[in-house]
């Protein structure tokens, strides 16, 4: 079981007893897009980005985005640490039919892939600092040929899949998720099998 300092923040109370199970840490719920409009839950998760930081887990469809990106926004003075789960299209056990993107959320991923999530975001059960952060610039994407070309977007779009990574990424997010989560050695071997 993981042993956090820092809060994290999911979409809903199934992705809450999910996690449960994994980690030891307070879990806060946005319950949705409800939290566009709950200031007191906005409040605490400034409070808590501030003092010990958050780790935000949402899901990697279009909404699990709108969310993770409110909360950043709202928390921009604070520790936040990004956890993306890789896109798995199916359909989660209590439900009667797929989301509406078809892909999986918090709730539906196998505790093992979240704990592979979690230890490519620096957080392990030895070790809960992130790796040392590495500089991915924009260059280095242009250089690789990642942005700026004409089949840049198709290349990141393969990356993006061979990281087991969300495919609606933006290329700030891209540069996040490099600088925090992937050494030189694992973003080079990846380039490779893209080729």
């Amino acid at each position: 079981m993981l042993h956090l300092k820092q809060a994290v923040i999911v979409e809903g109370k199934y992705d809450k007893i999910k996690l449960s199970s994994m980690i030891d840490s307070l879990i806060i719920t946005t319950d949705g897009f409800s939290i566009f409009k709950n200031k007191e839950k906005i409040s605490l998760i400034k409070e808590l980005a501030e003092k010990d930081g958050i780790i935000i887990l949402t899901d990697s469809d279009s909404a699990g985005f709108k969310i993770r990106n409110y909360i950043k926004g709202c928390t921009s003075k604070g520790k936040i640490i990004n956890i993306y789960i890789p896109e798995i299209f199916g359909k989660e056990k209590r439900k009667a039919e797929p989301s509406k993107e078809g892909k999986l959320g918090v709730e539906g991923i196998s505790v093992k892939i979240l704990t592979e999530a979690f230890e490519k975001a620096g957080i392990t059960v030895s070790d809960n600092e992130k790796k040392e952060s590495l500089v991915f610039t924009r260059a280095r994407l242009f250089d690789d040929g990642l942005i700026g070309r004409a089949n840049s977007e198709e290349k990141r779009k393969k990356l993006l899949k061979e990281l087991s990574l969300p495919s609606a990424l933006s290329t700030t997010a891209i540069l996040e998720v490099l600088n925090t989560m992937y050494t030189e050695d694992e973003y080079k071997q990846a380039l490779e099998k893209i080729r």
